[in-house]
């Protein structure tokens, strides 16, 4: 299998997951909470796959649980409502934590020294002759997504097999996602690693045979092994032989999909020099950003001028894939006919004359948003908790307290 080109030529899209509202929708009717709630772990499981549209903005939680309920009603502890709350709780620990959720949150099985910064060339060229990990490797590059099972066993295999830091395949992981969303995927690297977990997250080949395909079953190799071996290994042991000697002839490796800094070229997205000042003069304004694509306030004056933005400061710090840029931009498109690639000097100078200057409130754009603009908050579906929590649990309990029935929380 090798990745896939960025656009189809039947039209199709990555991971069946077309870039538009409709398509968002669909996906949203077609969900089966009891199904979802048999089978989530496996691999071939009845998932949702809203992921990359509520990471974009195309969808909000509320909007979820409300398509959700439509086929019959939930307790607020159901599977579904229970997975929800963990994007919500991976916000709550940024909205506190700020940038320190990109450092571990505490010492995890080794001392931070113990781990390489460095993510491994046949871990990237999905060439371990791990099948588990080479299918993982493989479907992230053809698809942009990756269950979430795959991807625990992924971070474990890498952290604790290879001794790599976590932060490493953060990074690179959250480079290649369509739904790539900086708290939830560092800080699930985090409570893999037990940097932000009370113990490291393991598995071994028994754990692949019962919720994978047969292409991914690993017996002989390394993860074949028991969890109290693994464990030791986690916890400073010496790595098994085969890591050390790196013996992976037989796999074939393949080529990483770029990442790119800059767009490229996409019809329709233009530069700041071609951003009409004059037209923004004394004008309400709407931003659109990557992720709040969808339809603007009712609220805003009927002659407000409606921009799609992309901050060069943010895309310098985190690079995407190309199937990424086009599928974002191609949301973005029915929102924002006028789209601009530029820095935030650039984008406040614009913005100077206008009257007034709002978009959603994001922290992957946020420390670059001029200090005029107006920041609306993100749609929330549980009750805010104020308080730091250390656990999912602990931020699970205020959150639902006194709440039995999810529709509660709308």
């Amino acid at each position: 299998m090798s990745p896939q080109s960025p656009n189809l030529p039947d039209g199709r899209w990555p991971a069946g997951a077309a870039p538009t509202r409709q398509a968002a929708l669909k996906r949203l009717a077609a969900v089966r909470p009891g199904d979802y709630a048999r089978s989530r772990n496996h691999i071939e499981g009845a998932v949702t796959g809203l992921s990359p549209y509520l990471s974009h903005g195309l969808l909000t939680l509320p909007e979820v649980l409300k398509g959700v309920l439509e086929s019959g009603p939930l307790t607020v502890g159901h599977k579904l409502v229970y997975e929800l709350g963990w994007r919500e709780f991976f916000r709550n620990v940024w909205a506190h934590e700020g940038d320190s959720i990109l450092e571990s949150l505490h010492e995890g099985p080794l001392p931070e020294a113990a781990y390489a910064r460095e993510l491994p060339d046949d871990i990237r060229g999905a060439s371990t002759g791990v099948p588990v990990i080479d299918q993982a490797v493989r479907t992230l590059y053809a698809t942009g997504t990756l269950h979430n099972h795959a991807r625990m066993w992924l971070a474990s295999y890498v952290v604790h097999l290879r001794r790599v830091h976590w932060r490493a395949g953060a990074d690179w992981m959250v480079a290649h996602l369509l739904d790539g969303d900086l708290a939830s995927n560092h800080l699930s690297w985090q409570w893999v690693a037990g940097t932000g977990s009370h113990k490291p997250y393991l598995f071994n080949a028994e754990n692949v045979a019962k919720y994978a395909p047969a292409p991914w079953h690993s017996p002989g190799t390394v993860v074949d092994r028991s969890y109290e071996e693994l464990d030791l290994i986690a916890h400073g042991a010496p790595l098994p032989l085969a890591m050390q000697a790196k013996s992976f002839a037989d796999a074939i490796a393949i080529t990483e999909p770029a990442l790119l800094t800059t767009p490229p070229f996409v019809p329709g997205l233009k530069t700041c020099d071609e951003l009409d000042l004059a037209a923004l003069a004394g004008r309400a304004v709407w931003l659109v950003h990557p992720w709040a694509l969808r339809a603007p306030p009712v609220d805003l004056p009927p002659d407000a001028v409606i921009l799609g933005i992309y901050l060069s400061e943010c895309h310098n710090r985190r690079p995407w894939s190309e199937v990424r840029w086009r599928w974002v931009d191609a949301a973005m498109a029915p929102w924002a006919a006028q789209r601009y690639w530029l820095d935030a000097a650039s984008l406040s100078a614009a913005l100077a004359g206008a009257a007034q200057v709002r978009t959603v409130a994001d922290p992957h754009l946020a420390p670059w948003l001029p200090e005029c603009v107006i920041t609306d908050p993100a749609p929330m579906l549980f009750p805010r908790v104020d308080r730091p929590c250390s656990s999912f649990s602990q931020w699970w309990s205020r959150a639902t307290k006194n709440l039995s029935q999810a529709e509660e929380l709308l």
